[in-house]
């Protein structure tokens, strides 16, 4: 049975069990910075298992793309090495919301396995938590499992919890024995008492029946819920009768394309470890970048990095010569655009990214090598053997280097990496990480806590921007309390406010009662549909009281003005660019709009005057711009875009400017485009790996844009003395004058270094039969100091040269040795570091060429007469 045709069963099988089929959702997990990726099946159903969110259906099942690499679940490492182990894989699972429980959980799932996919029942085992009797006898009564084969563990192995605190529970796995010829050496091979390949782990069912508090007292939950997993590639490994995951039909094709690529077999020992690397590495970066993801130097982003990377490398180690990963993209299409058609429609998309990565890692892998020659020569000059473990993670960090490269490349000079200092330096990382993530999330999981058990808040701001409500609570540092002085959280019954979402700022206003006015600064949406409000003021309204809720109807209005025009650059830049130009992110404010969108190079001035000329000609048409709601369903057949990373409910609005565009969107608008009145681009620019920013202004915007660029031109014409036209010719006159200048300059400080050249040359000393030039020259920088160099090197065929020249209060340094010399054991990065120790600085390099510098330049010329002598201690030394 096929992957796909196994996935397909699951959710029919299901479906006819009177569960809702809920599609993947993204491996960008929505509204949870706690978390790097979905690594679940059950994270998107996160918010309802903690009671923050509630769905029509109480019963669902999904197959979920899912990543384990990077955070606390990080597989990375092991990819490759064993059967089992991926970065990106599917996980198939039911879901109960306080419906059914044990009892149908275990039906379920052994009338799916042996009935459906017909797996033979003596080979079928099951697990229980130690204390859950309750599942034991369930087995025994519900399925021919005898009571021997139902083997209780402990916490560590039948114990789910989703935190700290909060709802936990005992699970149950469903094992497959592989049989005898899988066997380990163990004295007793058993579920529980050995880890081999021949007890292979398919099918977890937790049983969420526990609420933890702080304390780690657990209560009985009112509404016990489920949540399972089956690995697909596993149960895929099983039907197809293969020894490894990556033999089946879902990882195999991958294999083989891999392995053509590298004009070499494939074989399933350790000779393949590569390859099986380079296929999961594959469908992990064509999935990533397909959900919005792109490489970068932090979060999700660098995680994708370092996977795409780490690919690229086994390529390279296999001899494969150029790009080769993104050949691979349309092999993933092909195994799994039927379930996930992204795959197909950014397809090109995909292959630019991963296409552009490759080669720049590939430039960055050059410049790495040179900082790790550096990183040697410091080394050796220090007397030491060992690499420090932070040097060995500034070039995993600053360049991509996995740690066995840069273990290859010191062994290669005989000497080692301190992987203890590499793995500190890694968890000081990882603990920065967290703390930046869960900071975030602390002070909306406080207030979410204290106001949990709240009905959402109605939402009227739509139509009205003034409204009358009740404060049904008030939270202050995550606790509820009656009234407050200075600052504070508000839960109003019905609020005109809308709340940050969607890249919309938060409306702003008043809160008026008889007793006087608060502002309200911020307005946030809660998971569980409550709307807060943060208020400053001397009198504040006290708990239970009337408001009158006021938003600043100009701010609002100019927000509404700039998210319409937001909707009609995201389909300006796709008629101009094409459609792989997708939003991927934005800022809607009331000054300015910032759009985040794919594309692979930059636009060009042509470009953005079709995009600018298209937005303002659909203004100038007075297009009317309706609001309607529909279900998610309907929607997506009409055409409506939806935004990367949003969560959209069953029922969705959508916002259409007639006959422009049409999108899903919960933010305020205009109600006809003329309302914005013009619009302007003010910048645009590269933000990553095929990621443009473009920011622009509207209406009034416009006009202090303009009247700002008018008084630069005037003020410059003043200045150059002509008028603001002639400007551009005044301008190109100017710079031919400087650069005939610069010239002129260039050309006399090429005779003073040539005079300068002949002078060091006639003051050559010989050190133990060695040419030795050592002086002060009047290079203005480290890139004249290289050309003098250079000339020196042209004019002697063998020598030691340092050159130094003072730098405003810093010592620039530059040294050569060479080829002859380097064989002789002279180095120029050890001779350039003492140099430097002598002026209060240091460095180094290459043995044939290095540079250094300092901060003491009066200490210069006794530094360079000592350089004779630094360079007859190497001469004894070698």
């Amino acid at each position: 049975m096929r992957g796909n045709e196994i996935r397909q069963k699951f959710l029919d099988f299901f479906a006819s069990k009177g569960h809702q089929i809920v599609d993947s959702s993204s491996l960008v997990p929505h509204g949870d910075p706690t978390l790097l990726f979905t690594n679940a099946g059950m994270v998107q159903f996160k918010d309802v298992f903690l009671g923050l969110d509630k769905r029509p259906y109480r019963r669902a099942a999904t197959a979920q793309k899912c990543v384990r690499a990077g955070g606390k679940h990080n597989d990375l490492d092991q990819v490759g090495r064993t059967a089992r182990h991926h970065t990106f894989f599917e996980m198939l699972g039911n879901f109960s919301f306080g419906d059914y429980f044990k009892s149908e959980t275990i039906k379920y799932a052994w009338e799916f396995l042996t009935r459906e996919l017909g797996l033979p029942v003596e080979q079928l085992w099951a697990t229980v938590y130690q204390d859950d009797d309750e599942a034991l006898e369930l087995w025994v009564a519900l399925t021919p499992l005898e009571r021997s084969r139902v083997i209780k563990l402990g916490a560590e192995d039948n114990f789910w919890a989703m935190g700290d605190t909060g709802p936990c529970g005992p699970c149950s796995e469903i094992i497959f024995d592989r049989g005898e010829q899988y066997r380990c050496q163990a004295p007793e091979c058993g579920i529980g008492k050995c880890d081999c390949d021949r007890w292979l782990e398919l099918w977890n069912l937790v049983f969420m029946q526990f609420e933890r508090d702080n304390d780690g007292n657990m209560a009985p939950l009112p509404r016990p819920s489920i949540d399972t997993g089956l690995g697909l590639e596993r149960i895929a490994s099983v039907l197809q009768g293969v020894d490894s995951n990556f033999d089946t039909d879902l990882l195999r094709p991958l294999i083989d394309a891999a392995s053509q690529l590298a004009g070499q077999p494939y074989y399933g020992d350790e000779r393949g470890f590569g390859l099986r690397v380079i296929a999961d590495h594959a469908r992990s970066c064509t999935f990533l970048i397909a959900d919005g993801v792109l490489p970068s130097n932090e979060g999700r982003g660098y995680v994708l990095r370092r996977i795409l990377r780490r690919a690229v490398r086994f390529g390279q180690s296999l001899g494969i010569a150029g790009p080769f990963l993104h050949k691979l993209v349309p092999v993933v299409a092909d195994l799994m655009g039927e379930a996930y058609p992204q795959l197909n429609s950014d397809l090109k998309h995909i292959e630019q990214v991963i296409r552009a990565e490759e080669e720049r890692f590939r430039q960055t892998l050059s410049d790495g090598l040179r900082m790790a020659d550096e990183i040697i020569a410091r080394t050796k000059a220090a007397g030491i053997k060992v690499i420090k473990g932070s040097d060995a993670f500034l070039l995993y960090d600053t360049y991509g280097f996995p740690l066995d490269l840069t273990e290859d490349v010191a062994e290669s000079h005989g000497l080692q990496v301190d992987r203890d200092g590499f793995d500190d330096a890694m968890q000081q990382q990882r603990a920065r990480a967290r703390a930046a993530r869960a900071g975030s999330a602390d002070r909306v999981s406080l207030i979410a806590a204290a106001v949990a058990d709240f009905e959402p808040t109605l939402f009227c701001g739509y139509e009205d921007l003034a409204q009358e409500a009740v404060v049904r609570a008030i939270v202050v540092d995550g606790e509820l309390v009656e009234s407050l002085s200075g600052q504070g959280w508000l839960v109003l019954d019905c609020t005109p406010f809308y709340a940050e979402s969607g890249g919309q700022v938060a409306d702003t206003g008043w809160l008026e009662t008889s007793q006087g006015r608060c502002q309200v600064t911020d307005v946030q949406r809660l998971p569980n549909g409550v709307i807060v409000h943060l208020v400053h003021g001397e009198r504040m309204p006290a708990n239970g009281s009337r408001v009158q809720a006021i938003v600043d109807a100009p701010r609002r209005w100019a927000i509404a003005r700039n998210h319409t025009a937001t909707h009609l650059v995201h389909q300006a830049l796709q008629r101009v660019l094409g459609t792989h130009a997708e939003q991927r992110g934005s800022l809607v404010a009331p000054d300015r709009l910032r759009f985040d969108f794919s594309h692979f190079q930059a636009v060009t001035n042509e470009e953005l005057t079709r995009v600018e000329a298209l937005v303002n000609e659909a203004i100038l048409a007075d297009l009317a711009v309706q609001v309607y709601e529909t279900s998610h369903a309907e929607a997506r057949r009409d055409g409506v875009v939806a935004l990367f990373g949003e969560k959209y409910g069953e029922r969705v609005r959508v916002v259409a400017v007639d006959g422009f565009s049409k999108e899903l969107c919960g933010g305020t608008h205009v109600r006809h485009t003329s309302q914005i009145g013009l619009f302007k681009i003010i910048s645009q620019g590269s933000i990553g790996a095929g990621l443009r920013r473009l920011e622009a202004v509207t209406a009034m915007g416009v006009l202090q844009e303009l009247q700002t660029a008018q008084a630069c031109c005037q003020e410059a014409a003043q200045v150059l003395r002509c008028q603001p036209g002639e400007l551009a010719a005044k301008a190109s006159e100017l710079v031919e004058k400087l650069c005939q200048t610069e010239n002129e300059l260039q050309t006399y400080r090429d005779r003073m270094a040539s005079a300068e050249v002949s002078d060091l040359v006639a003051k050559m000393q010989q050190v133990g039969g060695v040419p030795v030039i050592a002086g002060q020259v009047s290079a203005v920088d480290q890139q004249g100091l290289r050309r003098m160099l250079d000339k020196l090197r042209d004019e002697v065929s063998s020598a030691v040269i340092v050159l130094g020249a003072p730098n405003g209060e810093k010592v620039n340094l530059v040294a050569a040795v060479t080829e002859d010399l380097v064989k002789k054991g002279l180095h120029a990065g050890r001779l350039v570091g003492a140099v430097a120790r002598l002026v209060g600085g240091g460095g180094g390099g290459r043995p044939d060429m290095a540079q250094a510098g300092g901060r003491l330049p009066g200490e210069l010329s006794k530094a360079l007469q000592a350089v004779a002598g630094l360079v007859q201690e190497e001469l004894e030394r070698a």
